[in-house]
């Protein structure tokens, strides 16, 4: 018996090691993550000042549940910053949301090809969600992401286009027709502008990305993009396909921008 009682100690000794929560890889919340979104993110400088509380909480909550590891680069606090505030700008109005399709961002230097090099003369994705094997990670481009929040890339902001993918795989189909942004009255209108835009794209009457006639998933993510980094020239060029955007996100970026 005298043996018996320090094997069943050091079971459950081995047994509390082994589950005992740990500190998952990759997380970390930098201590001047509100001074980093003053310097870097636009949109988090024109929140109302009660509003910007919450934002840096959302994106310190997104650090905690996402693990962000960089492949041949090295990943810095304003990279951290500004993969979660990419994260929260599109579903900012959408209170305790949480993106449960994503567990992993991997952050590449630059470029990458289809088979995730990032090194060679056939790379050109600046970042996808994946799938299959990959299924839960997005890989970005870290040079893609640092220029879409500076003020000279125009409509172009790599990463929400791939934060509103994944928000449109919610409902398990990349569709260009999220469900858990799309009220049922306003599907038949976002289809009818959809259809005509991809229409005037292909045709070369209109300013946005033609990579957004590619299918419709990529069309709600490159106008999303347009959205919010050119609010007011959305607005002044597709007022019909601000207004449904702004519904859509509930949010009115050229109004709060005004108010």
């Amino acid at each position: 018996m005298a043996f018996v009682i320090p094997i069943i100690v050091f079971l459950l000794l081995f047994w509390w090691f082994w589950r005992r929560p740990r500190k998952r890889r990759g997380i970390v919340i930098p201590a001047n993550t509100e001074a980093l979104l003053t310097a870097q993110v636009r949109y988090y400088r024109e929140l109302k000042p009660e509003e910007k509380p919450r934002f840096v909480a959302a994106v310190q909550d997104f650090l905690r549940d996402v693990t962000i590891e960089g492949v041949g680069t090295k990943v810095e606090d304003v990279d951290r910053v500004l993969i979660a505030a990419s994260a929260v700008i599109p579903i900012f109005y959408f209170p305790g949301w949480r993106y449960r399709n994503l567990t992993n961002v991997i952050l590449y230097p630059d470029t990458f090809d289809e088979t995730y090099q990032y090194e060679g003369d056939r790379r050109n994705i600046l970042g996808m969600v994946g799938s299959g094997a990959l299924n839960g990670q997005m890989l970005l481009s870290q040079s893609a992401l640092r220029a879409g929040f500076s003020d000279h890339e125009g409509k172009h902001n790599t990463a929400i286009h791939e934060f509103v993918h994944l928000v449109d795989k919610t409902d398990g189909a990349v569709d260009g027709m999220p469900e858990s942004l799309l009220q049922n009255s306003y599907s038949l209108p976002w289809l009818q502008v959809m259809h005509e835009e991809i229409r005037r794209i292909e045709e070369g009457h209109s300013d946005i990305n033609p990579y957004a006639a590619m299918n419709q998933s990529e069309f709600l993510a490159v106008v999303s993009e347009y959205f919010f980094e050119k609010p007011e020239a959305m607005q002044t060029h597709h007022p019909e396909l601000y207004a449904l955007l702004a519904k859509m996100f509930r949010q009115d970026p050229v109004g709060k921008k005004a108010s």
